[in-house]
């Protein structure tokens, strides 16, 4: 890290920005909720102690710095710098959001309503952030490195995730595939699969689960993986549903569909996956590094 870091506010925008941008005016926006029974008085009110934290946090950031400032919807378009320190502000998904663009860089995870969010990944309060800054620089700060998950065709795309990946049918109508885990394959007809990191335990992971697999810890390099629905028949089966992938197995795919793979529920972002294709499935060498 240089000794002038640039500093990355990552940030989606408020529910009242949205309005505006949806509605046009601040009247018109009111006119909407009113006829649901809302006020926009709440929600205009959530949007100016916002505008007050990221006041603050800004603020708290060293003058001789550089910064920037990124919307969720730009990510893709953003060029992260190998020295930058990496700020979100907001919800726990907008951490998963950035994570995947990143490479080591170190992120500051900063809930601005622990009223509302329940700060699973921005563990930290906007408050900290002049003393968080200062102990990154100054090599003292807790870093928690996460593990990911990657997907790979076999004609070189790929994606990464923080909680899960998907593979299946971009509907989630039953899709058809080969699965290949541990050297066992078997033919399979499911609402797809997902391979889901420790992060991702107490999401999407843990409702698929049901208790029937000790779920890896956020650090740790295994992998969890689950067939949603698994249908048999004389041409599919159901042995292979659920398992932990060793940290460095491979869970292979071969679609016998037209499908999607996608990360962490962002299904505009994905991969298509066409028939006969193969991806493979297992932890990324890159980790989030989350600040803890």
């Amino acid at each position: 890290m240089t000794l002038l870091p640039r500093c990355v506010l990552v940030e989606r925008p408020t529910e009242f920005r949205e309005l505006l941008a949806r509605h046009g005016t601040r009247e018109q926006a009111r006119f909407f909720l009113g006829q649901r029974g809302l006020r926009i008085e709440d929600v205009e009110e959530r949007h100016l102690r916002y505008e007050e934290t990221r006041a603050r946090v800004i603020g708290a950031i060293p003058p001789a710095w550089r910064t920037a400032v990124v919307e969720r919807g730009d990510l893709d378009r953003f060029l992260f710098a190998a020295d930058d320190i990496v700020v979100v502000l907001g919800q726990d998904g907008l951490v998963a959001n950035v994570a995947k663009y990143l490479n080591g860089q170190p992120v500051i995870g900063l809930n601005p309503e622990p009223d509302r969010f329940p700060g699973v990944l921005v563990t930290q309060r906007p408050e900290a952030m002049a003393d968080l800054c200062a102990d990154l620089v100054a090599g003292r700060a807790g870093v928690e490195q996460r593990t990911m998950v990657r997907a790979a065709l076999d004609d070189g795309q790929e994606l990464r995730a923080l909680n899960e990946v998907f593979v299946g049918h971009r509907s989630h109508q039953s899709a058809r595939y080969v699965l290949d885990v541990g050297g066992v394959n078997e033919h399979q007809s499911s609402s797809g699969l997902i391979v889901a990191t420790g992060s991702g335990a107490t999401g999407w992971a843990k409702s698929i689960n049901q208790g029937r697999l000790a779920l890896p810890t956020p650090v740790a390099p295994e992998l969890a993986w689950f067939v949603r629905e698994a249908w048999e028949s004389p041409a599919t089966g159901a042995a292979l549903t659920a398992g932990l992938l060793a940290p460095d197995g491979v869970l292979r795919v071969t679609s016998e569909i037209d499908g999607v793979v996608f990360g962490d529920g962002i299904e505009d972002d994905r991969l298509e996956v066409g028939w006969g294709q193969r991806v493979e499935i297992s932890a990324a060498r890159e980790r989030l590094a989350l600040v803890g």
